[in-house]
């Protein structure tokens, strides 16, 4: 989209592709880095300026030209967005320890990646077609945007989801390893049973040792 350089800078898609670059930037800072605090940084401010840039998407722009753009193209935005949220809280519930953490945030860039490719070479000059003021539409969302970043974020259906699963988000690796230190204490409780029970047998078959209902019976 060469003629995004000639777009206003207020332009509501300006503000867009603007925060398309941002992302993209992030990303490859994050790649290139070899510092785990930088990377642990990068990751933070790539989730922040997701969440803020899909808010404005979804209450602001998507509304006014989903109509224009038509319904496959914005249900496939709606479900990339979906899908990218479901990453973001997986990320931000399962702390650094995660050992999968990077190879999620990396899946992440490249779903994004590819929403960004689609929104600036098919939705995008759709939407811009739109007769609407994109000036006024672009100062709605950078009045979001300043909203969001001072009273912070709302939370979204998919956080709640993935809090709701406890761990139901992890590889099925990571899974495995969660669940096998109960699976040795059962083994272990079971061995511990089966060897109290071997020595009250032995001990029944001592010589002179008689059961109560033998002796009732004598």
């Amino acid at each position: 989209m060469l003629e995004r350089l000639l777009l206003p800078e207020k332009h509501a898609i300006s503000i867009l592709l603007k925060d398309h670059d941002t992302v993209k930037g992030l990303f490859d800072r994050f790649e290139k880095s070899k510092s785990v605090a930088e990377k642990e940084k990068l990751i933070a401010e790539a989730l922040t300026e997701l969440k803020i840039h899909a808010v404005i998407e979804e209450e602001i722009f998507y509304p006014a030209v989903r109509k224009h753009v038509g319904k496959d193209l914005m249900n496939e935005a709606d479900e990339e967005h979906h899908v990218a949220r479901i990453l973001i809280a997986e990320l931000e519930n399962g702390g650094r320890g995660n050992d999968h953490r990077y190879a999620k945030f990396t899946v992440l860039t490249e779903s994004v990646r590819h929403h960004i490719k689609e929104e600036e070479n098919e939705m995008l000059p759709k939407a811009k077609a739109v007769d609407i003021d994109f000036e006024a539409l672009g100062q709605q969302m950078m009045e979001r945007k300043k909203q969001l970043n001072r009273d912070g974020i709302p939370s979204d259906a998919e956080h709640a989801m993935v809090a709701g699963a406890k761990g139901g988000g992890d590889t099925p690796a990571a899974a495995a390893r969660q669940t096998k230190s109960p699976r040795r204490a059962a083994r272990a409780l079971q061995a511990r049973s089966k060897s109290r029970a071997t020595k009250s047998s032995s001990r029944s078959k001592l010589p002179g040792t008689r059961s109560k209902s033998r002796r009732t019976v004598e």
